[in-house]
């Protein structure tokens, strides 16, 4: 019988740039474009500084001859696994990163190779197979698994995106067939996180710790640690350990040969609010709705919401306090998009959420859920908005399928780069905020992580 873990390392260690479908390299530089953005942005926050100071060291993890990478923006050197840590908690903390396989893949990946690829002074184009060799692993384990992950407690970015930072990382380390797989199978003993911290400091950090588990699980394998080559299928393996239902599709062949490209199909969604994924087709809703009826707080008596029941278990917070919490309540999302007629960062801070009008639109909040769910994704097939006005009207939006910004409508490039921009901010004058974005819609012509450096003004 085939090794699923061992053929998932045949795939990685064989990979070429020369493979990957135009579409899949253009999905690839699109999320690494989108991801440094909302790093940079996720730096200034206060739980970046704590996590540097607690765990970043100043220097190698060995020492400070050992192999290190740069911080982003700042360019201050940190080890390796502690650069991949920190950025990766920068690159999550807003909920400002895209979205696909029922995570988040740049979030995880783009950290992890940043930092491992500048160790290994890879290129552009390595650096980018290996993003798209990371999103193809973690694809394939999702789609071994029927039941939503999330249902389970499980944060999908975190114990699937360590496997597949680990095979990122392994690439870059051009390890073989045999040493791409047993990074892997040490990652999935490092998979962990939980879906009950949603909404608190943890989950940002355990994106960070997702991706920094990848970068030493590769380091490990190419030092020597062994580790089991069936880890991922075997009866008491990851998938099995992970399944929701015990129907996890551990024997199915995995054949190279005929293959599809997740990154093709599942693409990616482009986050236009810094919000939990699970809320941005009802903000779409409900702003559609708010904007053609011209609605203020005054004129509203109730609000609806058709959504999944996965979804609500990722919306945990009813009755937020602080910008963490709201980005994981449904309640706040209305809110936010009847008060300001917008969810931003502005909205997203513990001033704005404890705002009497903004607490007074919670209680008005309702909902229906259904268990069905769309294909290849834990979200319901659609979400729509209902809103009773106080003179008795009853508006609605219609089912949302698609947010703007997914992977079916997708933002322009000069979508892409309004929002880039402002995530870079007044730091940075606009030639310099347009140099790094060119630079990185061309990622896989650079000649390594060194042509991001960001200086400020």
């Amino acid at each position: 019988m085939s090794s699923l873990t061992l053929d998932l390392g045949r795939f990685v260690a064989d990979l070429t740039l020369r493979q990957i479908p135009s579409q899949g390299s253009a999905v690839a530089r699109t999320g690494i474009a989108d991801c440094f953005g909302v790093l940079v942005a996720g730096a200034r926050d206060p739980e970046i500084a704590l996590v540097d100071r607690e765990l970043g060291g100043n220097g190698g993890e060995r020492g400070d001859a050992a192999p290190s990478a740069a911080l982003i923006p700042s360019g201050a050197r940190r080890g390796v696994e502690s650069a991949a840590l920190i950025n990766g908690v920068a690159a999550h903390v807003l909920d400002y990163d895209d979205v696909s396989l029922d995570g988040h893949p740049s979030a995880v990946l783009v950290p992890a190779i940043l930092a491992q690829g500048e160790a290994s002074g890879a290129s552009g184009a390595e650096m980018l197979t290996a993003y798209v060799a990371g999103f193809e692993v973690w694809a394939e384990l999702l789609l071994r698994e029927p039941a939503p992950l999330h249902r389970k407690g499980w944060h999908p970015s975190t114990v699937l995106g360590t496997v597949a930072a680990a095979a990122a990382c392994a690439k870059l380390r051009r390890l073989d067939a045999s040493g791409a797989a047993t990074a892997m199978a040490i990652a999935a003993s490092m998979a962990s996180g939980l879906v009950a911290n949603f909404g608190t400091m943890t989950k940002s950090f355990q994106v960070g710790r997702a991706a920094q588990s990848g970068v030493i699980a590769a380091r490990l394998a190419q030092a020597g640690l062994t580790a089991s080559l069936d880890a991922l299928e075997h009866p008491a393996g990851l998938l099995a350990a992970l399944s929701p239902q015990g129907k996890a599709e551990r024997d199915r062949p995995f054949a190279v040969a005929h293959k599809k490209w997740h990154i093709v199909e599942a693409g990616l969604n482009i986050k236009r609010y810094p919000i939990c994924y699970a809320t941005h087709r009802a903000i779409d809703a409900a702003l559609g709705l708010v904007e053609r009826y011209d609605l203020s707080p005054d004129k509203v008596e109730r609000i609806h919401v058709s959504t999944g029941k996965t979804q609500l278990v990722m919306l945990r917070n009813a009755r937020p306090q602080s910008g963490l919490e709201a980005k994981f309540s449904m309640q706040f999302a209305m809110a936010a998009a009847l008060v300001a007629r917008k969810v931003g960062l502005a909205e997203l801070t513990d001033a704005f959420v404890r705002r009497p009008d903004v607490q007074a639109i919670f209680p008005l909040v309702s909902f229906t859920a259904t268990d069905a769910t769309m294909p290849g994704s834990a979200f319901a097939p659609a979400d729509a908005v209902e809103i009773t006005t106080t003179s008795g009207a009853t508006l609605t939006s219609g089912p949302v399928e698609y947010a703007k910004g997914s992977h079916q409508r997708p933002l322009s490039r000069a979508e892409l780069w309004v929002k880039f921009a402002d995530c870079l901010g007044a730091d940075y004058p606009a030639p310099r905020k347009s140099s790094a974005f060119e630079n990185l819609m061309i990622f896989d012509r650079l000649n390594g992580a060194a042509d991001l450096a960001l200086q400020k003004q």
